[in-house]
């Protein structure tokens, strides 16, 4: 009874973190510039993440390890540095941009200018990692993420026609923009793969004390939950496609974007919006930091936990403080929080290679996973998605600076 409850709530509550400020800003300029074109690129990188989430969590069930530390492990810190500094790095700057939203939402509520929120919402997060336990911050707050539902409502009462959605679902070439359009679908999956969600993933099936007689509830989690994730950044796309396309408004600003939802909730709308921009940035800055303490601690063997008391773990406090502090001070210097976003999960991509590279080797190492090694299919599908990300590695930065 408890797995079934701990699935029950694991699939409902993976919106916290999946949808977030790089999800929502990429869907909704993908839909206000070309209507439903890039709901594939969507579909594509949802289950390219939900097939890493689940051997994330696999190998956290059989060898009782998270990510960071079996690649810690298994390669060695000289091939971890690198990869592990630009994430470090990246994840500060999509730290900065999370708390941003957070505060264009609270702005959007007040009318009072987003810098004044950036300070209160990085000490809230603070207290939440301070005061709680894990499942209370991934379940509570993806109970409450649940609000970003309203993107799946807003596309539903807009009744768009199930035709078009159905064939926006298979890669098309646009009919103007190209370099846009190629720039917009790899941010989709920078913004949807993200590194910091496969261990985080990783080192809560840890805390949850995920076992191997449960790995079908792993796998039932990472890709109904992950899905569930999904049609939420479709609703989204198509949300904005069908309100902001047709009036030629481009989102350059969540103002903007918060108009996406007029024609569905009326005066309700741009309080709705601000709770799901703030709800879903707030529950994925939180997430962000604890798995910077997550993955220092892991890689440099310091004890670790979010269900420990936080003195008997002081330097994986330590960590998640230093990672906050350094995202706020970066919202003191003042940034347009999309403009960060974008540039962030552009660099996501950058070091996508040595993010999906390590699961070839850890996920057929009996070592790690016994005997639950990948499928032929499984690596065929892994390789294929390491090829995959070298190339858009190499042009995702050319990409940046010419269509973004």
């Amino acid at each position: 009874m408890s797995a079934i409850v701990d699935l029950v709530l694991g699939i409902v509550t993976s919106i916290g973190g999946f949808v977030e400020v790089g999800s929502i800003s990429t869907a909704a300029q993908a839909g206000s510039e070309f209507g439903f074109q890039l709901l594939w690129a969507i579909a594509a990188a949802t289950l390219m993440l939900a097939m890493l989430v689940e051997m994330s969590g696999r190998l956290a069930a059989v060898s009782k390890r998270s990510v960071a530390a079996a690649v810690r492990e298994r390669f060695g810190i000289h091939f971890q540095v690198v990869p592990l500094t630009a994430e470090f790095l990246i994840d500060i700057l999509l730290l900065a941009a999370e708390i941003g939203g957070a505060a264009i939402g609270v702005k959007l509520l007040t009318g009072v200018g987003f810098q004044w929120w950036v300070l209160p919402i990085g000490l809230a997060a603070w207290l939440v990692l301070w005061q709680c336990g894990f499942s209370i911050i991934e379940y509570g707050l993806g109970l409450l993420g649940l609000v970003t539902l309203s993107f799946v409502v807003s596309a539903y009462q807009l009744q768009p026609n199930t035709g078009d959605l159905a064939k926006a679902l298979l890669p098309s070439l646009p009919d103007h923009h190209y370099t846009r359009y190629a720039f917009l679908a790899v941010s989709i999956l920078g913004a949807t793969v993200s590194p910091y969600l496969l261990n985080f993933y990783a080192s809560g099936s840890i805390e949850e004390k995920l076992t191997e007689p449960e790995l079908w509830v792993n796998r039932t989690t990472a890709y109904l939950g992950m899905c569930f994730g999904g049609v939420v950044s479709m609703g989204v796309l198509v949300t904005s496609a069908m309100v902001l396309q047709p009036r030629h408004i481009l989102v350059d600003s969540y103002e903007q974007a918060a108009l996406m939802f007029v024609p569905a909730f009326g005066r309700w709308a741009v309080g709705l919006f601000a709770a799901a921009l703030g709800v879903g940035c707030f529950g994925a800055a939180v997430e962000l930091a604890l798995n910077a303490g997550y993955t220092f601690a892991q890689v440099f063997g310091w004890s670790w936990g979010a269900n420990r008391p936080r003195p008997d773990a002081a330097r994986f406090t330590a960590a998640f403080t230093f990672v906050l502090i350094a995202a706020l001070a970066i919202g003191l210097f003042g940034f347009d929080p999309l403009r960060l976003t974008m540039l962030s999960v552009a660099l996501t991509v950058v070091i996508m290679p040595a993010v999906v590279l390590p699961f070839l080797v850890l996920m057929n190492d009996r070592k790690y996973v016994k005997e639950h090694t990948s499928t032929a299919i499984g690596n065929a599908l892994l390789a294929a998605l390491t090829v995959l990300a070298c190339v858009l590695a190499i042009v995702v930065i050319p990409l940046e600076l010419v269509g973004g």
